[in-house]
Parts: C-alpha cells; structure tokens; sequence
C-alpha cells in the first residue's frame, strides 16, 4: 500500500488555516492530526477534536516520553503532535494533515524530509488584521500580539515548500490547490525510487 504524506499547513492568525483543513478532510484523502496544546479551549472546542487539551505538567511528560513528532512554545503556551497516533495515519495510505506553527513545521521537515509544508496566507498584511479584529473574541493585546508573530513567519516563507494566498471567500479554493500540490508531489520521481524496476517487471 503507497503511504501517505505527511502535509503542514502554516499559517498566521486569520489566515483561514481550520475552514480549508475542514475542506481537505471532507475529501476522506486527508486525516487531521489533532494537536496537543497547554492553551485554553475557545468557545465551541472540544477536548479531543479541535485539539487534545493538556496541562503544561501532562505535556512535559508526553515529551520526556518522546510522545511527540515535534513540539514548540508558541505565543505562551506548548503545542505537540501525538507521535503514534501521526504514524499510524501514514501507514494506513491517508494523508496526515498538520496544523502547526513555524517553528514546528522546521522541526517536521527536519525529522521527516518528505513532508510537504505550505504556507497559507491572507491576501495582505491589512487584510488579516481586519479580519482578527472581525472576529470580536480577542482581546486588543491578543490581536496586536499575534500580528507582531505573524510577521516574523511570514518572513519564514522561504523555508516552505509552497505558498497559497487565501482571498476573502476562497478557502474551497485553497483545498483545492492544496489537493494539487500533493498530488504532484506523489508523481514526483523522486519519491519512486523503483519506477524503472517497476515499468520492466510489473504484470497487468
């Protein structure tokens, strides 16, 4: 069975990372890793499914037990990524599909070359700001914040794979474009390291 590639999706606050992962998912080619976090849930989250809601006591035990594929601090507070559960997904022939911040995604790409990462970004800086002070959840701290942390990865962008540029209402789009990369990327021949074997010696 062809295993399945691990996908990051990076992305500043108000980008639209969660509705165009949700699109990927609906494809049934993709499978969510759901994040271990110290954060606090939003409203509407639930333990298990939006994230795996831990102490930051439970998280340092997880990862002195190597229980994480990476991990990192990001604005205050730890986030990791269940390591059976992510390589259970890959042998199974799905798509393991990462939500994660910068400094993750370089500890992903260390650890497993052939990950893809993709940045997805706001059409413009102006843009995303609207849209975080549209939301009406964060406080004015938080917003300018996490403004400040997105321009730092923003000017990471160079160390990804690829960019996707998520205009107002285009997040189906993003899927979409999203789903095209990877399936270039399971074509590229480097990933094949048997095609001409394969082409000699395979029956119909």
């Amino acid at each position: 069975m062809e295993k399945g590639l691990i996908v990051v999706v990076s992305g500043p606050a108000g980008s639209g990372k969660g509705t165009v992962n949700k699109h990927l998912i609906e494809t049934g080619d993709y499978v969510f890793s759901v994040s271990a976090t110290t954060r606090s849930p939003r409203p509407g989250e639930v333990d298990g499914v939006n994230y795996h809601f831990l102490t930051k006591k439970e998280f340092r035990n997880r990862r002195w037990h190597k229980g994480f594929l990476e991990n990192a601090r990001y604005s205050g507070n730890f986030y990791g990524t269940p390591k059976k559960e992510a390589l259970e997904v890959i042998e199974s022939g799905k798509n393991l599909l990462l939500e994660i911040e910068v400094k993750g995604a370089m500890k992903i790409k260390k650890a497993y070359p052939d990950a893809v990462l993709i940045m997805l970004l706001p059409p413009s800086y102006e843009v995303q700001e609207a849209r975080l002070r549209g939301r009406g959840t964060e406080t004015e701290e938080n917003i300018l914040k996490r403004l400040k942390t997105a321009k730092k990865e923003v000017h990471q962008v160079r160390k990804y794979d690829y960019v996707v540029y998520n205009e107002d209402g285009g997040d189906l789009q993003c899927a979409k474009d999203i789903e095209t990369i990877i399936r270039a990327e399971k074509m590229a021949t480097e990933r094949d390291t048997d095609i001409v074997k394969n082409f000699f010696e395979k029956k119909k």
